[in-house]
């Protein structure tokens, strides 16, 4: 069960966090999915979707994740960040990001995000991260 719909997610982040990209397609206990429209900004040499552009939707689908099971925290912050790039992301394709949490503690939130080309079953990269999480007193 959730504490947050997407759109209420959608309004909080709007508020707290205006610079982020992405757009909330779905939330689900544990689970969160986003999906970003390529542009130009987001391409390196190549066509290709750059590693930053990955890196920042999977950092924000699993804050997104989060969001949903422990309500409005905006000091909920990434506190490490892994990237396996595993194949080319193709610059003319939206990216589809869905977040899992693998473990939310008192502390420390940690979870994986996998990344794809939209229309392709095969993920472009897997983001394993940890947040760490205020105190709730």
């Amino acid at each position: 069960m959730t504490v947050m719909t997407a759109a209420t997610i959608e309004d909080f982040l709007d508020e707290v966090f205006p610079q982020r990209i992405g757009t909330i397609e779905a939330v689900d206990h544990m689970r969160a999915t986003m999906s970003l429209a390529i542009d130009d900004e987001h391409l390196r040499p190549g066509a290709s979707v750059s590693g930053p552009t990955l890196m920042g939707l999977a950092d924000v689908c699993l804050y997104v994740a989060i969001l949903a099971q422990i309500g409005p925290e905006p000091m909920a912050v990434t506190s490490d960040l892994h990237c396996r790039f595993l194949r080319r992301p193709r610059g003319d394709r939206d990216i589809i990001a869905t977040a899992r949490i693998l473990k939310l503690g008192r502390r420390l939130a940690v979870g994986e995000v996998q990344l794809f080309s939209a229309g392709d079953e095969a993920p472009v990269a897997l983001v394993t991260a940890t947040y760490a999480l205020p105190d709730s007193e």
